[in-house]
């Protein structure tokens, strides 16, 4: 696929696009600010953190969500009403995973919230496809040499997640517990728990 898409030329398009859903009358300015803050309002790392605690301590969870990210999670109530699918890796203790979108920013914002602007950064983007393992030593996360790392790319239709390792030593932490040793950064695979 080819195309500038550069962060002015996207912002370019969403304006355009905005001016045309103004001037056809489908929506108003202030309805389409509504209906962002009402997208944006759900949207945060607690809600992809009680997806992965519910995944630690329900094997029936954790096997759907991993066969059918999408339709786990809305067991919870998340993604209602989303259009792309969501796929969720599993981290081991001989593999670790990672997600990026190489071609713009593509990422599961109702469960992660608004994505960090270095995984928007062209840097990132064409950077931990390449070296993955120097990009996340560069977070502090040096991962054993015999340890797999798979890059997966989002797109439009498919978002990723990434199901980080339980920490040791937390097999009696109630599920709201657990969900608070979560991080953004885990659910995006540049750090571990």
């Amino acid at each position: 696929m080819s195309g500038d898409h550069s962060d002015a030329t996207i912002a370019r398009r969403v304006r355009r696009l905005e001016t045309l859903l103004e001037d056809k009358g489908v929506l108003t300015g202030g309805e389409l600010d509504e209906a962002i803050d009402a997208f944006l309002a759900g949207a945060s790392p607690a809600s992809g953190a009680r997806v992965v605690a519910r995944a630690w301590t329900d094997e029936d969870f954790k096997s759907r969500l991993l066969t059918d990210g999408t339709a786990a999670v809305r067991e919870l109530g998340f993604m209602d009403g989303g259009y792309q699918r969501l796929r969720v890796v599993e981290n081991t203790a001989s593999t670790h995973n990672v997600i990026v979108c190489t071609l713009c920013s593509c990422y599961p914002i109702r469960l992660l919230g608004p994505s960090p602007s270095w995984y928007k950064s062209e840097s990132y983007r064409s950077r931990v496809v390449r070296e993955p393992r120097a990009v996340l030593a560069e977070f502090g996360l040096d991962l054993p040499t015999d340890t797999r790392i798979t890059v997966w790319d989002s797109s439009a239709e498919t978002r990723y997640m990434v199901l980080p390792r339980r920490p040791e030593d937390t097999g009696g932490m109630p599920e709201a517990e657990l969900a608070g040793l979560v991080s953004r950064n885990a659910l995006i695979g540049t750090a571990v728990l």
